[in-house]
C-alpha cells in the first residue's frame, strides 16, 4: 500500500528519532533498531563512479544519427538517417534519437545538450580523461543545432513522423518510415524550442571558450539570435504542431520558463548587461517564484533558479537575491523530514514524480543538487526550512543517496544503467538495442517484422552500454519488460545531468 504524502512525512519524522540515517539530520539520534529502516544500516556499497562516468558518456554514442565517425565505440550500431531534411531542402543529418525510438526531436534533443554543457561547466574539471568524450557528445548535439538553426526565422524542431516510427520496430539503419521535417517561425512560433535551443547553445559556448574559441564564438552569436526570436514571436510550439509532438514532446508547462532558462544561461554566458535587466524586469511574469519542485526537459523553473542564484551567491549580483529564496524553497521540499518538505519517496528510498521515465527526475535533482552546494559552498552560505537548517554537505549525501539508489543500492538489488555493476536491465525498450545488428544480421528488417523481437523474452543482443532506464515504480518493482516503455526505456536527457553528478561522486571518492 503507497502511503500519501502527508502519512509518509510524518512516518519519517517520526522514525527519526528511531535511526541515525543521513535523512534525519536535524533529530536527536537514539540508535534504536527500527525493523522499518533497517536497510539504511547496511554498509553502503563502494560504487566505482569513474566506471559509471565513462559508460553514462558512451551512451550517447548509442543514440547518434547521421554518418558516424571512425572514433566511433558503440560499434554495433551504424551511419543513418543519412537524408534527414532533404524533404525541406535542409541538411538535417546528425544529432540524437531521444529514446528507444528513431525520431530526432528537438526539444528534448536542445534540453539533453544544455544538461550535458552544464554538468561540464560544473564539474568537467574533475573528469579528466573523459573531460574530450562529454566534449564530443556535446558537440554531436550542437552541429545539429547549428544546422537547425541556419536559417534565420526557422528553427527546424522535428525529424521523422512519431506516429508512423511508433507503429514499426526497427533498427535507425533500416528507417523507412517518413523522415517529415517539422519547423516553427513568426507565424508558427515555438518559444519553449527557441529559448530551449538557445539555453543549449549558450551553455554549450562556455564548455568550447577555451578549447574551441571559434567555434564557441560561433555558438554564442547564434544562441542571441535564436533567444530574439524566442522572445520576439511567443507560443507554445505544442499549439501549431500538436498531431506531430503530442503526446510525446507537448509543451505542458508552457514556454515561459524557457524564456528565463534561455536569458539566464545567455546572462552567464555574454555577461551582456540587457539579460539580467530582462530577467529582473520579466523575472515574475515567467514564473520566477512559481511553487513548483519539478525539473525535466518540459519544466525549467526550478534550473534557472538554481542558476540565477549562483550570479548572487558566487558573482554577488545583489539585484538576483530572490533566487536565493527561490531556490531555498526547492531545496526545502525535498529534503526528508525538514519544514516544508513534500516530496515523495519509494520505500526503498528513490524520489519518485510519476510513473512515466521517473529516473530523469531523479538525476536531474540530484545534479541540481550537487550543484546548489558547490555554490552554497562557495558563498560560505546554507539553506534555512523553517529552523531547520540545511548544509551543503547534507544536499551532497541526498544527492549521493540517489545516485547510489540508481546504481544498485535498492531493495532489488539492480542497476538502472545498462552495463553497469552485476545486474542490470536485460529487455530495455530500444530499438536498435533489441533488434540483431546489422553486423549480424545485414538484411534489411522489416517495419512490422521487428515486432516478433520486440515481444520476445530474451535480452537484448546489443547492450547500449551506460544507458539509464525510466526506472522502478512507487514501490521500488522493476518488471524488466521491453514493452514497459515507462520504466524501461532510456533516453538522453536521464543521462544528461547524471554526469555531471558521477564526476563530482568520482572525485570525492578519488577515482578521478
Amino acid at each position: 500500500m503507497a502511503l500519501s504524502l502527508s502519512s509518509f512525512t510524518l512516518l519519517l519524522t517520526l522514525s527519526c528519532f528511531a535511526t541515525s540515517s543521513f535523512l534525519c539530520h536535524g533529530f536527536p539520534a537514539l540508535h534504536i533498531n527500527n525493523p522499518l529502516h533497517s536497510h539504511r544500516h547496511h554498509k553502503v556499497a563502494n560504487h566505482n563512479y569513474r566506471d559509471a562516468l565513462t559508460k553514462s558518456i558512451l551512451f550517447f554514442e548509442g543514440q547518434r544519427s547521421g554518418k558516424l565517425p571512425s572514433s566511433q565505440r558503440m560499434t554495433w550500431r551504424r551511419d543513418s538517417g543519412l537524408s534527414d531534411g532533404s524533404a525541406m531542402h535542409v541538411d538535417l543529418v546528425g544529432g540524437y534519437y531521444d529514446a528507444g525510438d528513431n525520431v530526432k526531436f528537438g526539444f528534448p534533443m536542445a534540453f539533453t545538450t544544455t544538461m550535458l554543457s552544464w554538468s561540464v561547466l560544473e564539474f568537467g574539471g574533475l573528469m579528466k580523461g573523459e573531460l574530450p568524450n562529454a566534449r564530443e557528445a556535446i558537440r554531436w548535439a550542437t552541429d545539429y543545432l547549428l544546422k537547425a538553426t541556419a536559417h534565420p526565422g526557422t528553427i527546424y524542431v522535428q525529424v521523422g513522423d512519431a506516429n508512423k516510427d511508433h507503429s514499426c520496430w526497427e533498427r535507425p539503419e533500416d528507417m523507412d518510415t517518413p523522415r517529415s521535417v517539422f519547423k516553427i517561425d513568426k507565424e508558427s512560433p515555438g518559444s519553449d524550442v527557441a529559448a530551449e535551443t538557445a539555453a543549449a547553445l549558450a551553455a554549450a559556448s562556455l564548455v568550447f571558450r577555451r578549447s574551441d574559441p571559434t567555434y564557441s564564438k560561433l555558438l554564442v552569436r547564434r544562441a542571441i539570435k535564436v533567444f530574439q526570436f524566442a522572445d520576439k514571436y511567443r507560443g507554445a510550439y505544442s499549439n501549431g504542431l500538436k498531431s506531430f509532438v503530442c503526446p510525446f514532446y507537448c509543451s505542458y508547462s508552457g514556454y515561459e520558463d524557457e524564456l528565463l532558462w534561455g536569458a539566464a544561461w545567455l546572462h552567464r554566458a555574454t555577461k551582456n548587461p540587457t539579460y539580467l535587466s530582462y530577467i529582473q524586469v520579466n523575472g515574475q511574469t515567467l514564473g520566477a517564484a512559481q511553487y513548483d519542485n519539478t525539473f525535466g526537459w518540459d519544466n525549467k523553473h526550478v534550473g534557472a533558479r538554481i542558476l540565477l542564484s549562483k550570479a548572487f551567491l558566487v558573482q554577488k549580483v545583489r539585484s538576483l537575491h530572490d533566487y536565493k529564496g527561490h531556490a531555498d524553497n526547492f531545496i526545502c521540499s525535498l529534503v526528508p523530514g525538514a519544514p516544508f518538505s513534500s516530496t515523495q519517496y519509494t520505500p526503498g528510498g528513490l524520489l519518485f514524480k510519476m510513473s512515466d521515465s521517473n529516473m530523469q527526475y531523479v538525476t536531474s535533482t540530484s545534479f541540481l543538487l550537487l550543484t546548489y552546494a558547490k555554490y552554497l559552498t562557495s558563498a560560505h552560505m546554507v539553506v534555512n526550512c523553517g529552523g531547520a537548517i540545511i548544509t551543503p554537505k547534507r544536499l551532497r549525501s541526498i544527492a549521493k543517496k540517489q545516485v547510489d539508489y540508481l546504481l544498485g543500492d535498492n531493495p532489488l538489488k539492480m542497476s538502472y544503467m545498462v552495463g553497469y555493476g552485476p545486474r542490470y536491465p536485460q529487455r530495455i525498450h530500444h530499438r536498435g538495442s533489441s533488434l540483431p545488428s546489422k553486423a549480424v544480421h545485414p538484411a534489411k528488417i522489416q517495419c512490422s517484422s521487428g515486432f516478433s523481437f520486440m515481444k520476445t523474452e530474451s535480452p537484448n543482443p546489443n547492450i547500449l552500454v551506460g544507458a539509464v532506464v525510466g526506472g522502478p515504480d512507487q514501490h521500488d518493482n522493476f518488471p524488466d519488460e521491453r514493452s514497459d516503455y515507462e520504466q524501461s526505456e532510456p533516453a538522453t536527457y536521464i543521462n544528461a545531468p547524471l554526469v555531471g553528478s558521477l564526476a563530482y561522486l568520482a572525485h570525492s571518492f578519488g577515482q578521478l
